[in-house]
């Protein structure tokens, strides 16, 4: 933990290999933690190298003790986002440290905040830069217009993805949701840039028990992909949330970008969500109709029970603060 911001690094599993270079594996930690905020690749090993050389050391210092204490309950409510397969923990790292943490009476910061300010005064200069993709979701109603236009750092991987859409369309996350990634093909005897048809390559699933099910095509978990394996090169995905409502969103890559903040943003938009559990596309419609009749019996319940579902207008504006904040 950085004594000044709070910021977190988490190393996990590791073994008396990994203990006889302990310092390495923690500078390790460090730039890969970093790298995955966006920050520029040269101000992090400026950051690194201006650091000397690694010492260690007892404390008895209680707020020292106390501030440890509480960074390991943060990763221990996390655990969720360890990654068993190295012992870094970036996702961890980035969790824990974007939480409110005291600072005394009645002050309040957000370590990766301050880490950002930190780094700022001591590199002199803007600390992001990476590439983002500007992507068009369409939710998939035959009657009613729902779409977002979103700006996405592509340094995240697609469990990010999956967050920053519930935040756009205002799901939530009460359900299972998967990816699918697609390949553009020319239609077989039809000649042109306009007649293709999407081939699907790769299934990306939020959880292991996907695996227990027969699959025709490859299968990964979602938080083991960066988007930037996928993006530029393929442009047409598809996102499915709540398998039994089966709520389709249609996704297009309209460009990319250099991008110099690490945030997503909601450019515009169009469009309420249904609310959860209405019961697929038939049920909202059914919804509305009750909605937009006063004098139904089930009128005044059903708009209660919207409400408590989530059913709000679309606020651009509400949206881009979660997200700024995620």
């Amino acid at each position: 933990m950085n004594d000044s911001n709070r910021y977190v690094i988490v190393l996990y599993g590791l073994t008396a290999t990994n203990l006889k270079k302990i310092d390495d594996c923690i500078f390790e930690g460090i730039r890969e933690t970093l790298r995955e905020e966006g920050i520029k690749e040269e101000i992090i090993k400026r950051f690194l190298l201006d650091s000397g050389k690694m010492t260690f050391t007892m404390t008895k210092n209680r707020t020292t003790v106390s501030r440890l204490n509480k960074a390991c309950e943060s990763v221990y409510y996390h655990q969720e986002l360890l990654n068993e397969n190295t012992i870094f923990s970036t996702e961890l790292s980035k969790s824990v440290s974007r939480e409110w943490v005291g600072e005394g009476k009645n002050s309040y910061i957000r370590p990766r905040e301050e880490m950002y300010k930190d780094l700022e005064n001591f590199a002199g200069e803007p600390i992001f830069s990476m590439r983002a993709a500007q992507v068009k979701v369409t939710l998939k109603l035959e009657n009613h217009p729902v779409w977002r236009q979103i700006m996405v750092p592509l340094y995240g991987t697609f469990a990010n993805l999956h967050e920053i859409l519930q935040t756009a369309f205002g799901w939530k996350d009460n359900h299972l949701h998967e990816f699918y990634i697609f390949e553009e093909v020319p239609a077989s005897g039809l000649g042109g840039n306009h007649n293709l048809w999407l081939k699907p390559i790769i299934n990306l699933v939020c959880d292991e028990k996907a695996f227990a099910y027969p699959k025709e095509i490859e299968r990964k978990l979602e938080k083991d992909v960066k988007l930037s394996d996928w993006i530029p090169a393929y442009r047409r995905f598809r996102y499915t949330y709540d398998f039994s409502d089966n709520w389709e969103h249609e996704l297009e890559v309209e460009k990319v970008i250099d991008y110099k903040v690490n945030t997503p943003i909601c450019l515009s938009g169009e469009g309420n969500i249904p609310p959860e559990d209405v019961g697929g596309e038939f049920g909202f419609e059914e919804f509305l109709a009750i909605l937009g009749n006063p004098t139904h019996p089930e009128h005044k319940h059903m708009k209660q029970w919207g409400i408590m579902q989530g059913y709000k207008d679309f606020d651009l504006e509400r949206v881009n603060r979660i997200l700024k904040n995620r």
